[in-house]
C-alpha cells in the first residue's frame, strides 16, 4: 500500500494524485468508439461477434434473449433463503425509492398563471448489470426494483453470459424478481451499443442505467446525447476516514470489501492516527489469508491502494473531498457532525456498525454511484431519474393581461418583437 504523510508534507504536493477527475485513456477512448460504430453499423452480428471475443461465447445457437424456460430453471434452483434474502432487499430498497421519488404539483404564479410539473416515467429503459467476475445480484435489485417503484413499464435488462452461454441463475432469478421485462445475454460495451443504438433483437431504449468496468463507463459517456444515462459508474471504491476510535479490524475488513470486486477498484484509510496508519497493513495481511479471492485483492493492494495520514481533522476533509470516493465510512469522534464537512462522496457511512457493505446489499439507497471522482459532479442513482419531467403552464386572459407588460419590456430588450407581438395580439379584438 502507497503511504502518504501530509503531517509535514504540503496537501499541494499530492494533490494531482488525491483530487481525481473522470477522464478515459485515450487507447480506451477508442477502442470503445470501434465497439460502439460496429454495433450501430452490424447490430446483432457484431453483438455476436464482441460475445465470443470477449467473453469466449458463442451466442449464435442459444439466442441473444433469456428465454421463458432459462427464467423458469433459475427461479426453480432458487434457494428459498436466499429469495427471502432477495424480498428483503427489495423490500428496503422499493421503501426507499417510495419516499424519495417525484410527485406531481401545480400552484399560481404571481400573476395568477398555473404552473406544475409532470413526473412520468420513462416508457423503455436499459440497465446493465455486471457480472464479468461475480454475479452481482443486488446490483439487480438496487436498479431494477427503481424502475418497477415508478411504474416504468419496460424494463431491458443486459448482463454478460457465462461460457456455456447462460446468465448466473442466482442473479437472473434476482433480475426476475425484481421486475425486469426483458433480459439479454450481452455484456461489456457492445451491451451499451445495442441499449443506445438498438438491434434486430433489441430495440433501443430512451435512458441506459447501471454500473461496470472502464469499458461500460466510457461507452455510457459516448452514448450520452443520442441517449440519457444515469451518471459514470465504474469500478468499486471506499475511503474510510478515521481516528484513534476506530477498530483496525473492523477498517481492514471494509477496505478488503471493497478490493474484492478486483481490477480498478480503489481502497484509501485517511486517518489522523499514525498508530492506526502503521498497524494497518498487518491487519490487512492477517485477514487477506482467510479470504478466498486472493488474485484480485493482491493486485488492488499492489495498485490501488493507499494509507494518508492527516495533519488534524480538518486536513483530512479536504483529503476526502478532494478525492470525492464513491463511499465514504466516516469513523470518528462526533461522526455525524463531521459528516456535515463531506461535500463529494457517493455515500457516506457513519460510525463503526456502519459497514458499506450493509449499503451494498440491502439498506435501502442503491448502491449504484459516481467513481473516479465524478461524485464531484454527480449524485448517486435515485428513484427520480427513472421519471421524466414536463413543466406545465396554463394562462388564462386575466393572468395574461397582468403580464402583458413585463413580456412586452423582455421583448424589446432582447429585440425578438414577435415574441411581444405572440401576446399583443390576443388584446387587439
Amino acid at each position: 500500500m502507497k503511504v502518504i504523510d501530509l503531517r509535514n508534507d504540503p496537501f499541494a504536493r499530492w494533490e494531482d494524485q488525491l483530487d481525481r477527475r473522470y477522464a478515459p485513456a485515450p487507447e480506451l477512448a477508442s477502442s470503445v468508439a470501434g465497439i460502439l460504430t460496429e454495433v450501430r453499423r452490424d447490430g446483432d452480428e457484431a453483438l455476436r461477434r464482441f460475445s465470443e471475443r470477449f467473453d469466449h461465447v458463442d451466442l449464435a445457437g442459444t439466442g441473444l434473449q433469456v428465454t421463458e424456460a432459462e427464467i423458469r430453471s433459475a427461479m426453480g434452483h432458487l434457494d428459498p433463503q436466499v429469495q427471502e434474502a432477495f424480498k428483503a432487499a427489495s423490500a428496503n430498497v422499493r421503501e426507499f425509492a417510495m419516499r424519495s421519488r417525484r410527485t406531481d404539483w401545480s400552484a399560481q404564479n404571481f400573476q395568477g398563471a398555473m404552473v406544475g410539473e409532470r413526473f412520468d416515467p420513462y416508457p423503455r429503459v436499459g440497465i446493465y448489470i455486471p457480472a464479468g467476475t461475480a454475479p452481482l445480484v443486488s446490483s439487480a435489485i438496487m436498479n431494477v426494483c427503481l424502475a418497477g417503484a415508478v411504474g416504468v413499464p419496460e424494463i431491458v435488462v443486459t448482463s454478460p453470459p457465462n461460457r456455456e452461454g447462460i446468465i448466473d441463475r442466482n442473479l437472473l432469478a434476482a433480475i426476475h424478481l425484481a421486475g425486469a421485462t426483458e433480459v439479454y445475454k450481452v455484456g461489456g460495451a457492445q451491451a451499451i451499443g445495442a441499449l443506445a443504438f438498438g438491434t434486430q433483437s433489441i430495440r433501443r431504449v430512451l435512458k441506459v442505467f447501471g454500473p461496470g468496468n472502464a469499458y461500460v463507463t466510457e461507452a455510457k459517456r459516448q452514448v450520452f446525447g443520442y441517449v440519457s444515462v444515469d451518471l459514470l459508474p465504474g469500478p468499486s471504491e471506499i475511503l474510510v476516514l478515521a481516528d484513534h476510535t476506530a477498530d483496525a479490524e473492523f477498517v481492514a475488513a471494509d477496505l478488503l470489501a471493497q478490493a474484492e470486486h478486483g481490477s480498478g477498484s480503489v481502497i484509501c484509510l485517511v486517518t489522523t492516527d499514525g498508530a492506526l496508519a502503521a498497524d494497518l497493513p498487518a491487519v490487512i495481511e492477517r485477514q487477506l489469508g482467510r479470504l478466498h479471492r486472493q488474485t484480485f485483492l493482491r493486485q488492488v493492494l499492489k495498485e490501488n491502494a493507499s494509507i494518508v495520514i492527516a495533519r488534524d481533522r480538518l486536513q483530512a476533509v479536504q483529503v476526502a473531498n478532494a478525492f470525492a470516493p464513491e463511499h465514504l465510512s466516516l469513523v470518528m469522534e462526533n461522526s455525524s457532525d463531521l459528516a456535515a464537512d463531506i461535500v463529494t462522496a457517493g455515500a457516506i457511512f457513519l460510525g463503526p456498525f456502519s459497514p458499506v457493505v450493509a449499503g451494498d446489499f440491502m439498506a435501502g439507497p442503491s448502491h449504484t454511484l459516481p467513481t473516479g471522482g465524478a461524485a464531484k459532479s454527480f449524485s448517486g442513482l435515485t428513484v427520480d431519474q427513472f421519471q421524466r419531467r414536463t413543466s406545465l403552464v396554463a394562462y388564462d386572459r386575466g393572468a395574461l393581461e397582468k403580464s402583458a407588460e413585463t413580456l412586452r419590456r423582455f421583448s424589446e430588450v432582447e429585440q425578438l418583437d414577435a415574441h411581444g407581438r405572440s401576446v399583443a395580439v390576443r388584446f387587439e379584438t
